[in-house]
């Protein structure tokens, strides 16, 4: 049996070697034979595992024990699990659903995040690759410096990159790897929210404002039409004439599934996304509804719309989003409506979505005035 320390604990294990007792003194064989030289050497190679497996765990974690130690030098099966190479698995694994039930964009942020782990691994601790065990707290805390010092990166682009890691930590968590959580108490600073949709005046000054050229017409009509609707750019790309659909009493809808969760939507359209449709029907090919640049080219253009328009805000294609779920919201229509909708499948994802003003407020709070007026009143 071998005995393994480290500080103040203690493991033993069977090193797979036998000795004959003459042979044997101090935990070392005597004499220059055959066999003395070769049970020398693999215990040497096994001190000089043990080492290695050391100098990892040590490199990114305080209090490392002869147990972890030796959990990494006989492989046993759950250490055997390293962090990049159960992340790059899992991105492997999401690469062949893309189109089908996943995202290329979501699929691009994975392999952004992997990359930026291998780069701390490497940069920090020389390591291509860190065994599960190893992760603790402190870890995490030193990711986060990481990210926040050394790469500069803003905290809206620390969370993203954190909750990549945390996904995949969860996963190994359910897969039985690891049992403790080190993101446990872990919080990093949420940026500031700051409003992301349109007032009714700027609205109005999109409308009103003459602009430079055809095509800036053209990108602030379809931005519009999103406001209206709800819709994202990579589902208005996708419209045809089979998402429309006329009820009873002559209204016209769209119906259609969400690309990126593939929840179902439908919308019913007033006079301005009307006109919209009428104004550019037949100048997209393949049968679609809208003539749609590319979500980049049109995030380019729009902001030059926007300054034309005199709005100081930085805004986004999806600025009309969070116009639509904010305007809904402020005239009355039910959330959950409001997230029918948006082809939203939780509730508290419109709430991200959606920003009460304070008109909403103020009638609201009027209104309940109204409702109970009367129906209390003093005793005394």
């Amino acid at each position: 049996m071998a005995r393994l320390t480290v500080g103040t604990t203690e493991s033993v294990f069977s090193a797979k070697l036998n000795a004959p007792a003459d042979l044997w003194a101090s935990g070392r064989a005597k004499g220059k034979g055959k066999a003395a030289t070769d049970i020398n050497r693999r215990l040497d190679e096994i001190r000089a595992s043990a080492l290695s497996h050391h100098r990892e765990l040590s490199a990114v974690r305080e209090n490392v024990t002869a147990e972890e130690v030796k959990t990494l030098l006989l492989g046993m099966a759950f250490g055997q699990e390293t962090l990049l190479a159960y992340f790059r698995a899992h991105n492997e694994k999401f690469d062949k659903r893309v189109g089908v039930n996943r995202r290329a964009a979501t699929a691009k942020s994975y392999w952004g995040a992997y990359s930026h782990l291998a780069k701390f691994l490497d940069e920090k601790y020389s390591l291509t690759d860190i065994p599960f065990t190893a992760l603790d707290r402190s870890f995490i805390d030193k990711y986060d410096l990481h990210l926040r010092v050394d790469c500069k990166l803003s905290s809206g682009s620390i969370l993203g990159q954190t909750v990549r890691l945390g996904t995949i930590i969860n996963r190994a968590i359910a897969d039985g790897i690891i049992s403790a959580d080190p993101f446990a108490g872990y919080e990093p600073p949420r940026p500031e929210r700051k409003p992301k949709y349109l007032t009714d005046k700027e609205v109005d000054r999109l409308m009103t404002t003459p602009l430079a050229s055809p095509k800036h017409y053209l990108i602030r009509d379809l931005f519009l039409f999103s406001c209206w609707t709800g819709i994202p750019h990579g589902d208005m790309s996708a419209l045809t004439t089979e998402n429309l659909s006329v009820a009873e009493d002559g209204e016209v809808w769209i119906k259609g599934k969400r690309g990126k969760t593939g929840v179902e939507y439908q919308v019913p359209l007033d006079d301005l996304p009307l006109q919209i449709l009428e104004r550019y029907r037949d100048t997209a090919p393949g049968g679609r509804l809208l003539p749609m640049y590319g979500n980049s080219d049109m995030n380019t253009a729009l902001k030059k719309v926007a300054r034309a328009c005199g709005i100081g805000k930085p805004i986004s294609w999806h600025s009309a989003r969070h116009t639509f779920s904010t305007r809904a919201l402020s005239h009355g229509v039910p959330i959950e409506t409001v997230s029918r909708m948006l082809g939203h499948s939780r509730i508290d994802t419109t709430q991200i979505y959606a920003k009460v003003t304070d008109d909403k407020i103020a009638t609201d709070t009027l209104g309940l005035g109204e409702r109970i007026a009367g129906r209390f009143q003093f005793a005394i």
